[in-house]
């Protein structure tokens, strides 16, 4: 039996960025057009090693590292985006290189585990249950 307070509004397609908006409290620190973004998966990291070696395209990681070399690594893994922690915000220019990347930043007061416990119950799945033999986000649960 579940312990998550919260229904799991996920469906086969992903969660998008308004829904996550609204259930960690977050705030969105990069232009709206992002709304709609799909996220597959949820990672809760603070190296960026990790980040590299266990992620998935369409993540959405979970931090408290705001430096600009996070929005670097999202690039090269092809995130879903980035959520700042316990409240922390990137300097203007981690920002500005999200925007020209076109990569949703958001902030949220939450801790880290959290956060990634409330978007877990809402069905976003972490890296470890997706398939293990790429980056392509498909859920090893959802094998018939």
């Amino acid at each position: 039996m579940s312990s998550c307070r919260t229904q799991r509004i996920i469906n086969d397609s992903g969660l998008r960025i308004r829904d996550i908006i609204d259930a960690i409290e977050a705030k969105l620190l990069t232009p709206s057009t992002h709304m709609d973004r799909l996220v597959m998966s949820v990672c809760g990291a603070d190296l960026m090693s990790d980040v590299l070696a266990f992620t998935k395209a369409k993540t959405l990681l979970l931090t408290g590292l705001t430096s600009i070399q996070v929005v670097r690594t999202a690039g090269v893994v092809d995130l879903a985006g980035i959520v700042f922690v316990r409240g922390k915000r990137p300097a203007a220019e981690v920002i500005e290189l999200a925007k020209e990347e076109d990569l949703p930043l958001l902030v949220t007061d939450f801790p880290l585990y959290e956060a990634c416990g409330k978007l877990y119950c809402l069905g976003l799945k972490g890296c470890s249950e997706l398939d293990p033999g790429g980056r392509t986000g498909e859920c090893l649960t959802s094998r018939t």
